[in-house]
């Protein structure tokens, strides 16, 4: 179900995360819209996060829409956007893997 009034994915993060800095990388190729929040130095950004991830602070954690993801893809990402978001999604844009977070999960076993 497509909600027009999302403006940006809400990517909760925190300093030297190498998963969040992944995952990053890989939206930006997409050139995305995000709402950054560290969860670090915002409480409640850390609350919203905890209350996803089970009650820890488990990063990165995202929220499209009704959508919520703790340590996604950014083929998981794409596909939550091009169902509830399209109007995000730059043309071209496909749900493929293959992008450096991928490869991180990959070489940690993940």
């Amino acid at each position: 179900m497509s909600d027009s009034t999302i403006t940006a994915v809400r990517f909760y993060w925190r300093p030297g995360c190498g998963f969040c800095r992944a995952l990053e990388s890989d939206l930006a190729r997409w050139d995305l819209p995000l709402d950054k929040h560290n969860i670090w130095e915002d409480p409640e950004a850390a609350a919203t996060v905890r209350s996803i991830a089970n009650g820890n602070e488990t990063v990165p954690t995202l929220v499209i829409g009704p959508v919520k993801m703790v340590n996604p893809r950014a083929s998981e990402v794409l596909a939550a956007l091009q169902e509830h978001a399209p109007h995000l999604v730059p043309e071209g844009a496909e749900a493929g893997s293959g992008g450096l977070g991928d490869k991180v999960r990959r070489l940690l076993g993940g």
